[in-house]
């Protein structure tokens, strides 16, 4: 039984790679079209959302939404989310409407295909230079300027050890939200790591839920209000993944978290 549990997931783990390539074939010369300017960025926007999409679907996930409010379409957002799993990327862009671009790291630009189009649309740091962090503000604020908003994963990165909940914040996200005194978005992934972690023999097909918190103005904030912005951001986001795993005595969370609690 476990061989048989172990060749389902290898192949499980082979097929969400080939479930990310066969849109960006299909959807190719439209793709390349719409990143020669700034402007056609929406268009790729779009054809994102479908690749995300299809990915999701194809790999046995469903999602359910809960949000408090809705956002404006006019507006530009800073979004920020916890971050377990690869399929994060997916299911940001399948659950918010407005155009946005992505703050990453830059090893993802090696993967073929989705690399190519990663390092055109993404603003990339390298999280060792400081030179390049300090590019990254000046690449959002063209962004900004376009009328996106910007979704930013500030934990960092990947916790290497999965039994951290919710790792600490880093102050970019909200920097930069002060600087551009634009509104903070939560939003909370609660089954993301049960369904898709970087470990490679786990994960199963079923519902990813999330939550879009109301969004948290930053107008008149300065940058001493950074440690409680970015303090308020992540205890509302801890607190829904507690309040997520809390309900779903099967988590394989949930002891972790009450020893937490």
């Amino acid at each position: 039984m476990k061989i048989i549990t172990s060749i389902f997931w290898i192949l499980w783990r082979i097929w969400f790679y080939v479930l990310m390539a066969i849109p960006i074939l299909i959807l190719f010369p439209f793709l390349v079209l719409s990143i020669l300017s700034y402007k056609s960025y929406p268009y790729f926007f779009k054809m994102a959302r479908i690749w995300a999409k299809f990915i999701l679907f194809g790999m046995g996930f469903y999602y359910k939404i809960e949000k408090e409010s809705q956002l404006d379409p006019k507006k530009s957002y800073m979004i920020v989310a916890n971050h377990t799993s690869m399929t994060d990327i997916m299911l940001m862009l399948a659950v918010v409407k407005n155009p946005f671009v992505f703050v990453g790291k830059q090893e993802l630009a090696k993967i073929p295909l989705f690399g190519f189009f990663y390092k055109r649309t993404c603003i990339l740091v390298d999280r060792n230079c400081s030179k390049s962090k300090n590019d990254v503000f000046k690449k959002a604020q063209k962004r900004l300027n376009m009328g996106l908003s910007v979704c930013i994963f500030p934990e960092g990165g990947v916790p290497d050890d999965e039994s951290i909940i919710l790792d600490t914040f880093k102050d970019g996200a909200f920097r930069l939200a002060i600087d551009h005194q634009i509104p903070i978005v939560p939003i909370t992934f609660g089954d993301n790591k049960k369904r898709f972690s970087y470990t490679f023999f786990s994960g199963s097909p079923g519902l990813m839920r999330v939550k879009i918190h109301s969004p948290i103005e930053t107008k008149g904030k300065t940058s001493l209000d950074r440690k409680n912005l970015r303090e308020m951001t992540y205890g509302i986001i801890l607190n829904q993944l507690l309040h997520f795993n809390f309900k779903n005595d099967n988590s394989p969370l949930n002891t972790t978290l009450k020893k937490q609690v």
